[in-house]
């Protein structure tokens, strides 16, 4: 129906520049002579209908040499000849003739360049670090997502091969040959500061399933001193079924300067469990474990040697319940981000198998049930990659 009316303006059109054309040529060197000579603009009337614009459903604005109205299928259409506009008109009633005056010139030659000027970009706020991932290694950077963005992060940690300890190292590529932890959720961006997420790690570490809320109530991009959200998940086992563990964040962050930018990250978890190995994909196999409550303060930084790879590092200690959870020694994580249009991949050496908000803290030292490998020693490889889909 839309193909129809546009054709049949397109062909009125036509007719109507003819029409101004022949009219042109029958003007006498003396009737020209005499507009030429006028001191005010003349308006000219509007003609009087004629059975085939009616029949047409055309009607001719007063005051206009350009323009003219088309009626087609209940709709009233403004066709500016000049300009090469076509307007569709919400009230032609007598009362709102204004409606129908014809156009200035000069402003719809104004409206149409701006219309053909391609929207420029939004300008970047300067000094302004932008991170590349919703993550630093295991902590969140906080980053505000796109209004009805949708984002996929992975997660893997080589937990079971230590990268510099150890016999052939170099032939097992420093761990990545053995076996992998992989994690991965999804992220929706509800609002421009309204956020939610779910998130699952693998059986080998009891299969939980993240679901989160977060909101960012200040941005630096928005002349804010730095950036600041609040983030409620809910972590359960075994496919959110058991051992329950409530998590409240803090992650504030502020850039020192385009290139560099720091995070601090204090959690509260309310039940939170000590890390097990699982080796069955049978849900008896994981225990049902007292729940302990505990407090850590993360601290991450991320600083640029390109302006696409940034160099990253995150300490997470817990400051209380630690020794309940089985952690003697805090969870950090040093790397390389490399950062690509909607896209990032980490990589980097950690001693913490766990990257849901409950799981982070602990080592491998609890998880290996062996004091030492969460030492220097125990480093083991991991890399993250996120991808914003649209």
């Amino acid at each position: 129906m839309t193909g129809s009316v546009n054709r049949s303006i397109k062909f009125l059109v036509a007719v109507f520049a003819v029409t101004l054309g022949v009219a042109a040529a029958t003007l006498t060197a003396a009737d020209t002579a005499a507009v030429e000579a006028t001191s005010r603009p003349s308006v000219v009337p509007a003609p009087p209908p004629t059975p085939l614009a009616s029949a047409l459903g055309v009607s001719f604005v007063e005051g206009s040499a350009s323009s003219l109205i088309v009626e087609r299928e209940g709709k009233k259409y403004l066709v500016d000849v000049s300009a090469r506009t076509i307007t569709e008109v919400q009230n032609t009633s007598a009362s709102s003739a204004s409606a129908l005056q014809a156009p200035d010139p000069a402003q719809s030659t104004q409206q149409t360049a701006a219309a053909a000027k391609p929207a420029e970009k939004k300008e970047q706020k300067p000094g302004v670090y932008e991170p590349g991932d919703d993550y630093v290694f295991s902590l969140p950077s906080g980053r505000r997502l796109d209004r009805h963005g949708f984002y996929i992060n992975f997660n893997h940690r080589f937990a079971f091969e230590p990268a510099f300890s150890g016999a052939a190292r170099g032939g097992a590529l420093l761990g990545l040959d053995g076996f992998a932890l992989p994690s991965f959720g999804f992220r929706y961006g509800v609002t421009g500061k309204f956020s939610v997420g779910i998130f699952r790690s693998p059986t080998s570490l009891a299969r939980p399933i993240e679901l989160s809320a977060a909101y960012n109530f200040a941005d630096e991009r928005d002349g804010h001193p730095l950036n600041a959200a609040f983030r409620f998940s809910v972590d359960g086992q075994n496919d959110f079924a058991k051992n329950f563990t409530a998590n409240f964040e803090g992650i504030f962050s502020r850039s020192i300067t385009k290139r560099a930018q720091i995070y601090v990250v204090p959690t509260v978890s309310i039940n939170n469990r000590r890390l097990v190995s699982v080796f069955s994909f049978r849900s008896s196999a994981i225990p049902d474990l007292p729940g302990y409550n505990s407090f850590a303060l993360g601290v991450a930084g991320a600083f640029d040697i390109r302006p696409t790879v940034a160099l990253i590092a995150e300490v997470n200690p817990t400051i209380v319940g630690g020794r309940d959870l089985g952690i003697h020694r805090p969870a950090y994580a040093f790397g390389i981000q490399k950062k690509i249009w909607r896209h990032a991949f980490t990589f980097g050496f950690t001693n913490s198998p766990g990257t849901t908000v409950a799981q982070r803290s602990g080592t491998n030292a609890a998880y290996l049930n062996s004091p030492s490998a969460d030492t220097p020693s125990g480093l083991f490889i991991g890399f993250d990659l996120t991808r914003q889909v649209y």
